[in-house]
């Protein structure tokens, strides 16, 4: 999401861990340490993270691993 600086941030739709988990069929404590690890972009808000979508589809983009 980074590299995508014109999406008004009023447009960006962010989810929540619980969201994310249900999304990625994992759950929220994997989704935590995607976050804390840097590899799925979030932002703090208060005590709690918060996804912007675009980020859970490209990550699940670059982890895709197609058939031989």
């Amino acid at each position: 999401m980074a590299a995508d600086v014109t999406t008004p941030l009023s447009d960006v739709r962010f989810l929540t861990v619980a969201e994310v988990a249900a999304i990625m069929r994992v759950s929220k404590m994997t989704v935590y340490r995607l976050v804390h690890s840097g590899e799925l972009e979030a932002i703090r808000v208060g005590r709690s993270f918060r996804v912007p979508e675009q980020a859970v589809n490209d990550y699940l983009r670059e982890a895709y691993v197609g058939s031989a």
